[in-house]
C-alpha cells in the first residue's frame, strides 16, 4: 500500500491538486478490494500441493526450507497412490512443517478444487503441464497466491488462460512465480545485470542446448485404462508435457528470451522421432534442431535431444558485438567477469524464497506473463517442427491449437499420429 501511495515521494513538493488526485486514487484502491495483505516475518503462511509427484514434492520442500513458518496443510493428486507417497515423504523430510491431515488430502481430477478449498495462502501447482491453465485460473480466482511449475501450457489456447490468469492476478495483487528457476540463480542474475548494462554489447547470436539420455518410462500394467496410461507417462503425449522440447528446454529458451529482453518472432526446423519409436514412448518427438529469429534480428539455435548413448550438453552461450557469455557464471570481454562464489544459494529454494518474501512484503511477484511468453517461444519451436513451416509470433498466438481434452475422466483417450511435417497443420484440437 505504502508504495503505490507515494509515488510522489521523490523530494518535490505535493501540491493540492496532486493531493487531490493521490487521495482519490487511494480511495479507489481500497474500494476495490485488490490490494495485497502483508505476512508478519512470524506469520505462518499456508501452502496446499496439487500434483505430488516428484517435482511437487520435491518443490514443497523447497519451499519449507526457504523460510520459516510454512506449512504445508492440503495435498491433491488424480492418484490415491502419488498422495500416500508424498505424504509419507513429506513427514519424514520436514517433520512438524507438514501439517496435512487425512481430510485434507484429496484424490481425483477435482482433487485441486478441494486443495484451493483448505484455507490455504499459497498453492504449489505440480501436475503435468496439460492441467496448469485450468489450475492456475482457479488458484487466481480463489484468491491464492502460486508457485507454478513449468512450462505453464501446452497450446496457444492455454497460453492466452496463463496470460489472462496473470493479468487477474496483477488485478488482484497476487503472487505467481514460476518453475524457472535460473531466474533465480545467482550466477545468471549477476551475469544478466552486466549484459543487459552492455558488457558483451548488442547480442547477434545464441546457442542454447538441451541434450541428455533418455528418461523414465512406466509400462503398462493390467487395468490401466488409456487415461491412466497416459497420465502415469506424461512425459511421452503433448497434451500433458507439451514435448520435451516445451516441458525441459523451456528453461534454455527463457534464457535466450531474458538475455534478448524480447520474445521470438519466428521459428523454423526440424526434430523426428528416430529412437524412441516404440508406442509405449507415446508420439512425442526424441530430437529438435531449431533457429528462434528475434525482433533484433538475433538468431538463436535451439538444440534438444532425449536419446541414451549420445553426448550431454545443457547449457546457453551468447554472442555480442563486443564479447561472448555463458550467462549462468562468465563473460569474455573488455571487462571480463567470472562468478566466484564457492556456494551459491540453490536456486530451487531461491525462487521460493523470493516468492515468499514478496507474500510477506505485500509486494507480491508476477511473473505470469513473462512464464507464459516463454512457454508460448518454445511451442513455436515444437510447431514448426511438427508441420515443417516457418511459424511466426503472431500466428503461434492466435492459432485455433487446443489439444486439451474438453473433459476427464478414467476412460478411452486415443493416442494422435506423430506428427509428419509437411503433413500434420498448426490447427488442430484434441
Amino acid at each position: 500500500m505504502e508504495n503505490k501511495l507515494n509515488a510522489k515521494n521523490s523530494g518535490v513538493p505535493l501540491t493540492r491538486r496532486d493531493f487531490i488526485k493521490t487521495t482519490a486514487a487511494a480511495a479507489a484502491y481500497l474500494a476495490s478490494g485488490n490490494f495485497a495483505y502483508g505476512f508478519a516475518a512470524a506469520e505462518t503462511i499456508r501452502v496446499g500441493l496439487i500434483g505430488c509427484g516428484g517435482r511437487g514434492t520435491g518443490a514443497a520442500k523447497d519451499c519449507v526450507e526457504s523460510s520459516a513458518s510454512i506449512e504445508i496443510v492440503a495435498l491433491g493428486d488424480v492418484f490415491a497412490d502419488r498422495v500416500t507417497q508424498c505424504k509419507e515423504n513429506l513427514r519424514k523430510s520436514i517433520g512438524d512443517h507438514f501439517k496435512a491431515t487425512d481430510d485434507r488430502c484429496f484424490v481425483g481430477f477435482d482433487a485441486y478444487k478441494n486443495v484451493l478449498a483448505s484455507d490455504i495462502d499459497l498453492v504449489i501447482l505440480a501436475t503435468p503441464p496439460g492441467f496448469r491453465p485450468i489450475h492456475l485460473q482457479a488458484a487466481i480466482e480463489a484468491g491464492k497466491h502460486v508457485f507454478m511449475e513449468k512450462p505453464v501450457a501446452v497450446d496457444p489456447a492455454g497460453v492466452r488462460a496463463v496470460i489472462a490468469s496473470a493479468d487477474l492476478a496483477k488485478q488482484k495483487s497476487l503472487a505467481i512465480v514460476a518453475g524457472t528457476q535460473r531466474r533465480h540463480q545467482l550466477g545468471y542474475l549477476e551475469a544478466m545485470k552486466r549484459i543487459h548494462a552492455g558488457a558483451i554489447g548488442d547480442i547477434v547470436s545464441a546457442q542454447v542446448y538441451w541434450n541428455q539420455g533418455g528418461l523414465w518410462m512406466h509400462a503398462r500394467q493390467p487395468g490401466w485404462t488409456d487415461m491412466e496410461w497416459q497420465l502415469r507417462n506424461w512425459l511421452y503425449f503433448t497434451w500433458l508435457s507439451g514435448d520435451h522440447i516445451v516441458e525441459q528446454h523451456i528453461h534454455n529458451i527463457d534464457v535466450a528470451n531474458w538475455a534478448l529482453q524480447a520474445h521470438p518472432v519466428k521459428a523454423v526446423g526440424v526434430g523426428g522421432r528416430q529412437v524412441r519409436v516404440d508406442p509405449a514412448y507415446g508420439h512425442i518427438f526424441d530430437h529438435f534442431a531449431l533457429e528462434f529469429e528475434y525482433p533484433n534480428g538475433a538468431r538463436v539455435l535451439s538444440m534438444c535431444r532425449q536419446i541414451d548413448g549420445t553426448a550431454t550438453r545443457v547449457n546457453e552461450y551468447l554472442i555480442g558485438t563486443k564479447g561472448t557469455a555463458d550467462p549462468s557464471s562468465w563473460i569474455k570481454a573488455a571487462k571480463p567477469w567470472r562468478l566466484e562464489v564457492e556456494t551459491p544459494p540453490n536456486p530451487y529454494v531461491q525462487e521460493h524464497t523470493d516468492l515468499i518474501a514478496s507474500i510477506r512484503k505485500g509486494q507480491p511477484l508476477n511473473e505470469g506473463r513473462q512464464v507464459a511468453e516463454s512457454t508460448l517461444s518454445a511451442i513455436m519451436g515444437r510447431e514448426a517442427a511438427y508441420t515443417g513451416q516457418a511459424i511466426t509470433w503472431e500466428e503461434i498466438l492466435n492459432a485455433d491449437l487446443d489439444i486439451t481434452p474438453k473433459n476427464f475422466s478414467f476412460g478411452p483417450m486415443p493416442v494422435p499420429p506423430v506428427a509428419v511435417p509437411g503433413v500434420t497443420k498448426l490447427s488442430r484440437t484434441a
